[in-house]
């Protein structure tokens, strides 16, 4: 056998390896990045449906002639601009989850200063499509939270693959970048200040 057979073996076998474990890597990224993309449009699908339901919840309460215009203001404003932020799930960036966070957020605290409000309005209270509609806000709620965390659960095998040494090489010459978690909302770690009025 000739002595530079040898050396020419070698660099095929380890071009080959780096070859297949570039293969590997990508493939992988893409499979856990598809995930990443499909857990952000449940978080997406659920936000939608809450929107949803608050046009019909704040068409509902407009029917109460008396209602303050100034929280019904508030709830439609917030919902506007809630739905006027949109990501793109292969690009996302901590600051723009974090401006997807706060609209949000600011879109939750209208709705709950309109939920105590109506604390108000007995006969509002009494309304079937009213009770109905919280109803249906309180379960779309537990969703979002629930697609927020699978949202995380996905987040954490792609950051891992891409971030780890030595993926994270590959991850560099590939354009894969970790993604952000959802954090919690602004003030979440405050306790709620619930207020009952009796009168």
């Amino acid at each position: 056998m000739k002595k530079w057979l040898i050396p020419v073996i070698i660099i095929v076998v380890a071009v080959f390896g780096i070859y297949q474990w570039a293969v590997g890597f990508n493939n992988t990224a893409v499979k856990l990045n598809e995930n990443v993309s499909e857990a952000w449009g449940n978080v997406q699908t659920s936000y939608q449906r809450r929107n949803d339901l608050i046009g019909n919840l704040v068409n509902t309460v407009k029917g109460a002639a008396d209602f303050e215009k100034s929280t019904l203001t508030a709830v439609i404003e917030a919902r506007s601009k809630a739905t006027q932020t949109t990501i793109d799930p292969a690009n996302i960036t901590p600051e723009q989850l974090k401006q997807f966070n706060e609209a949000q957020g600011g879109l939750s605290s209208a709705l709950s200063r309109l939920l105590v409000t109506v604390e108000r309005y007995p006969e509002l209270k009494a309304n079937e499509n009213f009770l109905k509609l919280q109803d249906e806000l309180t379960s779309t709620e537990n969703t979002i939270q629930t697609a927020r965390t699978r949202y995380n659960e996905a987040i954490k095998p792609f950051n891992n693959h891409v971030k780890t040494f030595p993926n994270s090489v590959l991850a560099g010459i590939f354009n894969f970048e970790g993604k952000p978690y959802f954090d919690a909302e602004a003030g979440a770690e405050k306790p709620v200040d619930v207020q009952f009025d009796f009168n």
